[in-house]
């Protein structure tokens, strides 16, 4: 099965954000907030298509929507995504952030748990290193930041430069700072226990940062997949 295999793509009106997603498959809604690279199918959602319906949004500003330069922070983005799955009839999903989505799936599970049936969190950016920065540079470059073994996936496409210099505006908008601990509070009082995935070669959310996951959510499971890094749906799907 190709990672796109089944996938259509649809938009949605919300929030004042015209929305485009990916979805396939049938069974209880799967929401996927992507990374600061913007909607990528990988194979993990083609394996997740087979047992869920998936629904794979692009947040407003990345891929080939237009700017976004309304949106204030990531608690703003996440409402407009719950806002976004409420136009599509979706009153309770479960719920994927990976990476940059992972604080914003974060964001939405502490502001709407009434939505959130289940919280998955892949490689997620919601804690981070002092320091740590995005895969940037050449595709290459980014490929080794982002596989364990960039030799057996297909070349990351070349970025578009003037789509680049607006995702990475809002992107560096939005980022926030390493830590908030006022959200990190709130992590305690999740209504859902949430799952928790780390590659264990990740280098660009280090599978130690688990450790404040662990203290933050008790109830939560923290799995260290082996011989991943930050792209596990890629890696290890």
């Amino acid at each position: 099965m190709s990672d796109a295999a089944e996938f259509r793509e649809h938009h949605v009106d919300a929030d004042g954000f015209r929305i485009r997603y990916m979805t396939a498959g049938d069974g209880p809604p799967l929401v996927h907030l992507h990374g600061a690279g913007g909607l990528r199918l990988n194979p993990a959602h083609a394996l997740l298509a087979r047992r869920f319906r998936v629904i794979a949004f692009e947040m407003p500003g990345f891929g080939t929507s237009p700017e976004n330069t309304r949106t204030a922070d990531q608690a703003a983005l996440a409402r407009t995504m719950a806002a976004a799955a409420r136009a599509i009839g979706l009153d309770r999903f479960n719920l994927m952030g990976t990476s940059f989505g992972g604080r914003t799936a974060l964001h939405l599970a502490v502001q709407a748990p009434e939505q959130v049936a289940a919280l998955i969190l892949e490689s997620p950016a919601a804690i981070r290193e002092p320091g740590g920065r995005p895969p940037s540079g050449t595709p290459e470059e980014a490929a080794r930041m982002l596989f364990a073994h960039p030799e057996r996936v297909p070349p990351l496409p070349a970025p578009d430069p003037e789509v680049q210099a607006r995702t990475g505006r809002l992107v560096a908008r939005l980022r926030g700072p390493d830590r908030v601990l006022a959200r990190e509070a709130r992590m305690r009082d999740l209504a859902t226990p949430p799952l928790v995935l780390f590659g264990t070669l990740d280098r660009v959310t280090p599978s130690t940062l688990g450790r404040h996951y662990k203290a933050l959510l008790p109830n939560g499971n923290l799995v260290l997949v082996y011989d991943a890094a930050h792209a596990i749906g890629t890696d290890r799907p």
